[in-house]
């Protein structure tokens, strides 16, 4: 047996007319005999959930190891990869007097900590501050096919909010402090986006009417490449294939099921007609971007804010942002926790999909952060304590799990940003309201 030092580049792509399909992470990707391993990248996703939570089903009666209440029993097979986060607080969401609502501040302020002003009124300014995952992106995510990806389970509303705007609840991601980035809810235009060559939207558009195959199209050249691969590498690029098969299917198929127009560039297909397959298509999407090493950064937004969305497939036919204001009626709390549960559910769904990903030493999981909340703690109230706050993943080694971490109240959570962006080497001074990073001894490792 011959070794080589030779090495199949880490930015691998196979290639054909208007397509390029990214490899993920193979063993001879790394130089035989090489002395230093090359580390897998370390990958952050930011998960919003809207309209508050039932807190005394979501957090733990005290802290230290983690114990699971009923909204994150879902959860109970990756425990070990979650921390349980109380007592943050996003005060700069609080009312200021300038007719802002609750419900928008609590979106913009969520990956910031800068207040939204009420940008109708006459002279003020859109100004909010780069986001979280964009600071990230940029140190993280140079060198990807996308420094970031933005999505978005809740179609972008025009409706009545109730600051009579609705601008702020369409995205928790900001480029810069007068650039939101717009979100994507469509499973094609996120695919391509993710396989195709990129390009304008009308681009984008075109490729999406001509309803071919992707991995068809690059086929030929895959079986090639393969032929050069060891055993174990063929496999990882046969089952990365099949997965991405397998969307590609499931896409198909659902754009069967409904209206075919797309004359539209910003709505070229149909969603999935349910909200649980659409949910599940977007974090199959993700990891796929994950294993590729296409982006290793980005936001969803599960639930907008105000979201009317409502759950009869979980006895829950009532809106949820009204279901949200309970009254402390016993019905009205129940629906709203078994609203808040499902949403625990399905993004169970996504890491347990990570945890299955095998990445280098570990999994995707084991060499990702996901943070899962909202800008609201209590809807019913519309108070922006005692957050919901999961971290999911240890990001490579840089964050013990299983625990809740209890903090003194109202610690501002631009603090946790803060400190998930100096264990990514983003490291900035100040985000929002923040005095600092939390506690080395609550998160890091060392």
């Amino acid at each position: 047996m011959f070794i080589t030092k030779k090495a199949v580049a880490r930015r691998t792509f196979l290639r054909s007319a208007g397509v390029t399909l990214a490899l993920p992470f193979l063993d001879s990707m790394v130089p035989a005999l090489s002395a230093k391993s090359a580390a897998p990248a370390l990958r952050l996703g930011f998960v919003y959930i809207s309209n508050g939570v039932i807190q005394d089903q979501w957090n733990p009666p005290k802290p230290g190891a983690l114990e699971l209440m009923p909204i994150l029993k879902p959860l109970e097979s990756v425990k070990d990869q979650l921390n349980v986060l109380s007592g943050l607080a996003h005060l700069q969401a609080d009312t200021f007097g300038d007719g802002t609502g609750d419900h928008p501040r609590a979106s913009a302020v969520w990956l910031t900590g800068v207040h939204a002003w009420d940008r109708t009124r006459p002279g003020v300014e859109t100004r909010l501050a780069t986001t979280a995952d964009q600071i990230a992106a940029r140190e993280i995510g140079k060198g990807t096919q996308l420094p970031s990806l933005e999505l978005n389970l809740d179609a972008p509303t025009q409706g009545a909010c109730d600051s009579g705007d609705c601008f702020y609840v369409n995205t928790v991601s900001w480029r810069n402090e007068t650039t939101p980035n717009p979100t994507e809810s469509h499973p094609r235009v996120v695919f391509n986006r993710l396989f195709g060559d990129g390009g304008s939207a009308e681009q984008r558009l075109a490729r999406a009417k001509n309803r071919g195959s992707i991995l068809d199209s690059v086929l030929q050249e895959a079986n090639r490449f393969g032929g050069t691969l060891g055993t174990g590498d063929r496999t990882k690029l046969a089952e990365y294939l099949d997965s991405v098969r397998e969307i590609e299917q499931r896409i198909q198929n659902a754009e069967a099921q409904g209206p075919q127009s797309i004359e539209l560039p910003e709505r070229p297909i149909d969603i999935p007609a349910s909200f649980e397959e659409h949910t599940k298509m977007m974090f199959d999407l993700q990891v796929l971007a994950y294993r590729a090493d296409i982006t290793r950064v980005f936001s969803m937004i599960m639930a907008r804010e105000l979201s009317p969305r409502t759950y009869p497939n979980i006895g829950v036919p009532d809106q949820h942002h009204a279901v949200s204001h309970h009254r402390n009626d016993p019905d009205l709390i129940a629906k709203k926790a078994k609203i808040d549960t499902y949403h625990a559910q399905l993004f169970g769904y996504f890491l347990q999909k990570l945890q299955a990903t095998q990445d280098g030493d570990g999994s995707l999981l084991d060499h990702s952060l996901i943070m899962y909340g909202g800008g609201m703690g209590n809807g019913n109230l519309h108070r922006h304590t005692d957050l919901p706050c999961l971290l999911a993943g240890k990001l490579g080694g840089k964050f013990k799990t299983g625990r809740h971490l209890a903090y003194p109240e109202n610690t501002p959570m631009a603090n946790l940003l803060v400190t998930i962006l100096d264990k990514v080497g983003a490291h900035v001074e100040k985000m929002g309201d923040s005095t600092g990073s939390l506690e080395p001894d609550y998160l890091s490792v060392a």
